[in-house]
């Protein structure tokens, strides 16, 4: 499956249905030049999940807005919700689990558990 290039405007859109991960990497990163083929085999074994990379160089303001400080990060969203996100590389296998654990999640119960801490967090202001 092709790995689709993001930018601050196909950031949101990109990310608002399904499993998607995105890989926030920069050409002069050494780890992210490793993690580059692990990434694109596990995109070639699971055709069902997106895949994605924003250059942080390129994307400077949505690297910030993302709150990224190190590279390479990965991030798992799926229905829009941010599942995941760390730094550092991750193994295949390790990505291959990841995948699954996101695939088996009820999005209603996370939804719904999402929703009681934004309610939690505007009645404590």
């Amino acid at each position: 499956m092709a790995i689709k290039e993001l930018s601050a405007g196909t950031f949101e859109s990109a990310i608002a249905q399904g499993i998607v991960l995105v890989d926030l990497w920069a050409s002069w990163c050494g780890p992210c030049r490793a993690f580059a083929p692990v990434f694109a085999a596990a995109a070639e074994r699971h055709p069902g999940v997106a895949f994605a990379k924003v250059d942080t160089e390129a994307q400077q303001g949505l690297a910030g807005e993302l709150g990224i400080r190190a590279i390479p990060t990965l991030m798992a969203f799926r229905d829009g919700v941010l599942l995941f996100s760390q730094a550092g590389a991750l193994p295949g296998a390790a990505l291959d689990k990841l995948i699954a654990q996101i695939e088996a999640l009820d999005m209603d119960a996370v939804r719904a558990e999402v929703a009681g801490a934004v309610r939690q967090s505007a009645g404590a202001r």
